[in-house]
């Protein structure tokens, strides 16, 4: 079988005039961190991007007074309207600096420049704009009239999708009027500090956002730490847990959107051409790093084997490779303890029987790389069936009824996501209402809206973000 060679297209890096070092954004401003600087890795060579400041608690305590101060002083004094008109603009400079910011992020991420370029940019203009409609309109927000934001948001996101978890979490807390400490990622703090030179360029009120970059204890600092009224975090189920035990007992909110093991459902009537690209958009975009990816391929034991070998040649037709060429379809892994944890999982996986497969391609010599990789055999007792892998790596298991499909698609500890494939209506509504996930996509995968609600059960975190749902997340009812 004969593929089509694409010529290399890549992105150039000249949009980009990016800093040697950055600083933390404290009260509208940047500045340095107390702690040592840390080095933001291109996971794609592994050079050196730039030297990112490290924030200590005296880094974390000052950027909490200014969200304070600008809270008490000036945003949540400040009109519905006159809030919207600066999210507005942010949207419109995200949309300026669109090109930029895609580079920025598949350069820092090692996404494929496609995906960051007409998907994660697009959705964080989409987000701001949104939560720009709601600033003014907030009786209507289903608290009563009158609802008062919360106060300080301290707010913690993960590395997968570094620029829209921001505005997941930005959007809706400052149209709601409150003021933001963020936390961005180790590995992925580039486009919160790009983001940071817009909020300037728009003019937003000194304090109103905050970004403090570092690792794991500057986080657990602004969790804890005693002036934020509300936290916010999307990551690991385990970090979920400890951020849970730490502001038990105090009136902090909180939100956690967490781990994820979706079933992807295909019953025997499904349009098979359309559900193989549901399945691959499903697990391997953005090289599976994804909370809510259909990593559990539940396909109907009748079309077992012709799912599979579809499946297969359309691997092949796969470009894995620079992450800035507009050809690639997977790109870098994002740092080398996920590799590292992807290799573990899928070595497991083949210890415990179930048949490895990965199409032929050639792995670069520098950066951090996986192969997309299926397993079938896989039984609902493996490590692989049952553990977030978070990398390109889909395990394949086989039901006969949809009794059966329902069972195995709920065994498990996470309710993030799931996804059916059927061409009847009244079944894909018929299964949906017994799966115990937050969001189930319908003969599609991995579809994201501002205006619709998304979040989980169980060890999936609870809350959810977008929609009229995620403004509420940010509100206080009180009455007129």
């Amino acid at each position: 079988m004969s593929f089509l060679e694409y010529a290399p297209a890549p992105e150039s890096r000249s949009v980009l005039n990016l800093q040697s070092e950055y600083g933390l954004f404290i009260n509208g401003e940047f500045r340095e961190g107390s702690g040592t600087s840390f080095a933001s890795i291109n996971p794609a060579d592994e050079t050196k991007i730039a030297m990112i400041a490290m924030a200590d608690e005296a880094d974390v305590d000052a950027a909490v007074a200014a969200a304070r101060t600008a809270f008490d002083k000036t945003w949540s004094k400040m009109s519905g309207r006159d809030r919207g008109k600066y999210l507005f603009r942010i949207a419109r400079i995200i949309q300026e600096r669109a090109r930029e910011l895609a580079v920025a992020e598949s350069l820092d991420n090692g996404k494929p420049i496609k995906e960051s370029r007409d998907v994660d940019v697009p959705l964080v203009a989409a987000w701001f704009f949104y939560y720009a409609g709601w600033a003014d309109k907030l009786d209507y927000a289903g608290l009563g009239a009158n609802p008062k934001a919360l106060g300080v948001a301290g707010q913690v996101i993960p590395w997968n999708f570094p620029l829209l978890m921001l505005a997941w979490k930005v959007a809706p807390a400052l149209a709601a009027g409150n003021t933001v400490v963020l936390k961005p990622a180790e590995t992925t703090s580039l486009t919160a500090l790009l983001f940071a030179e817009i909020v300037q360029q728009a003019g937003l009120p000194a304090g109103v956002v905050n970004i403090v970059t570092g690792a794991g204890t500057t986080g657990a600092a602004l969790v804890r730490h005693p002036d934020v009224n509300k936290v916010a975090f999307t990551g690991s189920t385990a970090v979920g847990r400890e951020i849970a035990k730490t502001i038990a007992g105090s009136d902090k909110s909180l939100t956690l959107e967490l781990g994820g093991k979706a079933a992807n459902i295909v019953f025997d009537d499904a349009p098979l051409d359309q559900a193989i690209e549901g399945i691959v958009n499903g697990i391997f975009f953005n090289q599976g790093h994804v909370c809510c990816a259909g990593s559990r391929l539940l396909v109907q034991e009748s079309i077992h084997d012709e799912v599979v070998d579809r499946l297969k040649t359309r691997l092949q037709t796969l470009r894995l490779g620079d992450p800035l060429d507009k050809n690639t379809d997977i790109g870098a892994i994002n740092s080398r303890e996920q590799l590292d944890r992807i290799r573990e999982l899928s070595a497991v996986g083949e210890a415990e029987g179930a048949e490895r497969w990965s199409p032929a391609c050639e792995i670069p010599d520098n950066g951090f790389w996986f192969a997309p990789t299926i397993f079938t055999g896989v039984q609902a007792s493996h490590r692989i069936a049952r553990e977030e892998v978070f990398g390109p790596v889909l395990s394949i298991l086989t039901f006969r009824t949809p009794a059966e499909a329902i069972e195995k698609a709920n065994n498990t500890p996470y309710g993030l996501s799931a996804g059916i494939w059927s061409d009847k209506g009244s079944r894909i509504l018929a299964v949906a209402d017994r799966l115990r996930a937050g969001v189930i996509w319908a003969n599609t995968f991995n579809r994201f809206d501002p205006a619709s609600p998304f979040g989980g059960y169980k060890e999936s975190g609870y809350g959810r973000e977008g929609g009229r749902h995620g403004l509420a997340a940010y509100l206080k009812g009180a009455s007129a």
